[in-house]
């Protein structure tokens, strides 16, 4: 029965890495979307009011956080659809 060694720096590993799995786009594309509500969450925790008067002097007010959610959806729907779109081979 014969054995043989091999150095465990010419043995590479089939992902490629810790350069590689840093690189992935999907792993960026999520921290991008987590990045996006997170502000979100912020923004409706300590964030103010947008008020809107009329000519009649009636007024109204809605948080901003209402606004920031609607930007970050519209963001989030294009990152995940350029990120994890199906992609044509």
């Amino acid at each position: 029965m014969t054995t043989t060694m091999q150095d465990q720096s010419s043995v590479r590993s089939p992902s490629g890495g810790w350069a590689a799995r840093i690189l992935v786009r999907e792993m960026w594309a999520t921290l991008a979307i987590v990045a996006m509500w997170v502000a979100v969450l912020f923004v409706g925790v300590y964030g103010g009011e947008a008020t809107f008067h009329g000519v009649d002097s009636s007024f109204s007010s809605v948080p901003s956080g209402v606004f920031v959610a609607l930007f970050a959806a519209i963001g989030t729907g294009s990152v995940a659809k350029r990120v994890f779109g199906r992609k044509s081979e």
